[in-house]
C-alpha cells in the first residue's frame, strides 16, 4: 500500500506489470551493476516487482528475449544486435527475430588489457612478438574483436595471425578479463567500466592497456571493417589505468522485442526520462542514460526504435519527421535481413541440411540468400 501511495502520477495513469524481468550480461559487467542501480528505484516508484537476471551468454539472452520471452528487456550492445540481426557467427542458426531500441543504456569504452608486468608494451608488439589472446566464446562480437578486428588494425595476414597469435577460449566475461592476471593469456578485450577490471587493477602487479590510437585512420579502417558499429575514442570512463588510452566506444542499449506492447514501452521510456534525477547517482553508468545522450545516439544509430519510445520522444519534442525517415529505413533493413535468413532456413530444412553455424553447407545457403544486402553500420 505504501508503495502505491508513493508512486508518481505515471504509475497511476498506467497499470504496470506485476513482474518486470530485465536481462543483462553477467554479474561482473557494468550493465548488471547499473541496472541493479535503477531497477529498485523503478520498483519503489511504480510498484512493479523488478527482477534483474544476469545471463552471460549473449545468444541465450537473445533467445530469452525473442523466443522464450521470459525477459521483457535486454541490455545489449549495438554491436551484438548487428550480429543477431544479420545472423553472424554463432547467430547464423538462431531464430531470426525483430528487436527495437527502448532506451540508451551507456556508451561503453572497450580496449585491450594486459597484466602490469607484461612484455607487451604497445599494440604493435602483438604483430612482432606474438601473444596469447583471450577469445570470449560466449559473445560472437567479442570473438570478432580479437580474431578479425585486432589483426585488421595491425594489418596482419591470415598467415601472420596463425604464426603470431594463439587464441585462448573463455566461457564467461569474468573469465575472459581475469585471464591476463591469472597468467592464462597475454591480452584480453575488456571494458574498463566493468567491476572485474577494478578488481584486476587492484591486484598485485595491476594491469595496463595497449592503446589503439584514434588518429590512425588506416588502422581503424581495418578494424571497423569487422566491427562497424564501434567508434574510435580516447577512453575517459572506468578504471584509472585505461583513461587517456585509445580504444573503441560500443553503445549499450535496452532492447525489446518488436512486438512489445506500445503502452509498456511508452511508459518505460517516460519513466527512464522523468525519473533520471532519481536514479542517476545509483551507478556511474546511470548518468549515461540521460535524454541528451540518448538523443545524440539517435543521430547515428542504424537500429530501429520502438514505436512506444517514438511516441514519447515526439511528445517531448525529441523526435522529428526526419527521424521517422531513418527509423522506417532501419526497420526495412532489419526486415530484409530477417526475411532472407528465414528463407535460407526454409531451404535448408527442405534439403535436409542441418541449420548450424558451423555447418558450411548451411552457411552457403545463408550467404546465397543474404548476398547483396547492406550490412548495419553506424550513421557517421
Amino acid at each position: 500500500m505504501s508503495l502505491g501511495l508513493a508512486a508518481p502520477a505515471v504509475a497511476q495513469d498506467y497499470e504496470w506489470p506485476r513482474l518486470l524481468v530485465i536481462g543483462t550480461p553477467g554479474t561482473a559487467s557494468g550493465s548488471f551493476a547499473s541496472t541493479n542501480g535503477w531497477g529498485p528505484v523503478l520498483q519503489k516508484e511504480t510498484g512493479t516487482t523488478v527482477r534483474i537476471v544476469p545471463e552471460d551468454s549473449e545468444p541465450q539472452r537473445y533467445g530469452r528475449l525473442t523466443d522464450r520471452q521470459d525477459i521483457a528487456i535486454s541490455s545489449v550492445s549495438a554491436a551484438e544486435m548487428r550480429f543477431q540481426i544479420q545472423g553472424i557467427g554463432g547467430y547464423a542458426g538462431t531464430k531470426p527475430a525483430a528487436q527495437r531500441v527502448l532506451w540508451h543504456h551507456n556508451d561503453t569504452p572497450w580496449g585491450y588489457v594486459v597484466a602490469g608486468d607484461s612484455e607487451l608494451q604497445s599494440i604493435d608488439d602483438i604483430k612482432t612478438k606474438g601473444a596469447r589472446v583471450t577469445q570470449g566464446v560466449f559473445s560472437p562480437p567479442m570473438v570478432t574483436a580479437v580474431t578479425e578486428a585486432l589483426p585488421g588494425f595491425l594489418g596482419m595476414t591470415e598467415a601472420e595471425v596463425a604464426d603470431k597469435i594463439t587464441f585462448v577460449p573463455a566461457s564467461s566475461y569474468g573469465e575472459n578479463c581475469r585471464s591476463v592476471v591469472e597468467g592464462k593469456s597475454d591480452v584480453a578485450y575488456c571494458s574498463p567500466i566493468s567491476s572485474v577490471l577494478s578488481e584486476m587493477e587492484g591486484a598485485p602487479g595491476s594491469i595496463r592497456w595497449l592503446s589503439l590510437d584514434p588518429d590512425k585512420a588506416d588502422n581503424w579502417d581495418g578494424y571497423l571493417k569487422h566491427r562497424p558499429m564501434l567508434v574510435p575514442t580516447e577512453i575517459s570512463l572506468g578504471v584509472s589505468t585505461a583513461r587517456g588510452i585509445g580504444g573503441a566506444t560500443s553503445n549499450f542499449l535496452y532492447a525489446v522485442s518488436a512486438d512489445a506492447e506500445t503502452d509498456f514501452v511508452y511508459n518505460m521510456a517516460k519513466w527512464l526520462h522523468e525519473s533520471h534525477d532519481a536514479y542517476a547517482d545509483t551507478h556511474p553508468l546511470a548518468k549515461r542514460m540521460s535524454i541528451e545522450l540518448f538523443r545524440g545516439y539517435l543521430n547515428r544509430t542504424p537500429l530501429p526504435v520502438h514505436e512506444g519510445t517514438v511516441k514519447y520522444l515526439r511528445e517531448i519534442g525529441q523526435w522529428s519527421d526526419a527521424d521517422d525517415e531513418w527509423n522506417n529505413a532501419a526497420i526495412e533493413k532489419m526486415d530484409a535481413w530477417l526475411s532472407a535468413r528465414e528463407a535460407a532456413m526454409a531451404e535448408a530444412r527442405d534439403q535436409g541440411v542441418e541449420i548450424q553455424f558451423e555447418n558450411q553447407e548451411f552457411l552457403d545457403i545463408l550467404n546465397k540468400h543474404t548476398e547483396g544486402l547492406e550490412g548495419l553500420r553506424s550513421r557517421l
